[in-house]
């Protein structure tokens, strides 16, 4: 049996079709899902009923699963499974069931802040909004190969600090305190160019603009390169959206991409879960 991957035309992402993700697959459609994958950088599951114990199991597909990272904000718990997060603006009896609320989150990798990021996310619909709440996604790839020869060369053995203190909305997660010099942020060291394991292509790796730190340079100088490579990095025409229907799901490859998503009206609902698969070291080029 062959399933159906139709690219999205973009610079990446594309639809998988002719598989129920709810179910026990054969190891050659999990190739052919992990061969579309390397591929397309992100790819979209439409339709899917899932419970989850049935996202867990589909996301098992492509590694170990990690578990969720911890919020910002204290929120009920009891709603809390180990390897599910919830990303939602809901609130029950005043408190909020989920992360990230209905702001705009900005490009970011995730977790990118550990030792071993985490190589893949996947994002369930349960609940989304009439407008507003898209995701978009950046090709890193093809970010690094439209970089100058002499940019390349400059950045070739430069080292990234990524900061921990920040969620993607611009929170501060609980244990940590507020940074206003980025060199003295908490937070994991990688190269600024890395290489995919599996397709052994480079790719921009920066995950997330505010409080990096280029390590060795004057502060000034490490801003001014990051500014120039976050423009590069988010140019329009390399990235796709995410326009949310029920029971869509997503999954990306967080060696490769970046992503960040739309705010929304706070008075509508958006309730999404989400997993992780377990990371690896960063491979310099």
């Amino acid at each position: 049996m062959a399933i159906a991957v139709i690219p999205s035309g973009k610079a990446l992402g594309a639809d998988v079709e002719g598989i129920d993700c709810s179910q026990s697959l054969a190891k050659e459609i999990v190739d052919q899902v992990k061969h579309a994958w390397a591929d397309n950088l992100v790819l979209r599951f439409r339709g899917q009923k899932l419970t989850d114990e049935q996202l867990m199991n589909f996301s098992a597909n492509f590694g170990v699963l990690d578990k969720a990272p911890i919020a910002a904000a204290k929120r009920d718990q009891a709603k809390e499974n180990g390897y599910v997060g919830i990303i939602s603006n809901i609130k029950v009896n005043g408190i909020v069931i989920g992360a990230l609320g209905h702001y705009e989150s900005l490009w970011h990798t995730d977790m990118s802040y550990n030792d071993e990021p985490p190589i893949a996310s996947l994002l369930y619909s349960i609940e989304v909004p009439p407008t507003g709440g898209d995701t978009g996604f950046a090709n890193q790839y093809i970010v690094y190969e439209r970089l100058p020869e002499a940019t390349k060369e400059r950045i070739a053995k430069l080292r990234l600090k990524h900061d921990s203190s920040l969620n993607s909305v611009g929170e501060l997660r609980r244990g940590f305190r507020e940074v206003t010099d980025p060199r003295e942020a908490p937070g994991a060291v990688h190269p600024i160019v890395r290489k995919h394991p599996v397709t052994g292509r480079s790719a921009l790796y920066l995950g997330r603009r505010r409080n990096s730190y280029i390590i060795g340079l004057p502060l000034a100088e490490s801003e001014m390169l990051l500014d120039e490579l976050w423009t590069a990095a988010t140019d329009d025409d390399l990235t796709w959206y995410q326009q949310w229907r029920v029971a869509d799901l997503i999954m990306w490859d967080n060696r490769c991409t970046l992503h960040r998503r739309d705010a929304f009206d706070e008075s509508s609902r958006r309730l999404m879960h989400r997993t992780q698969i377990t990371g690896e070291r960063v491979l310099a080029t």
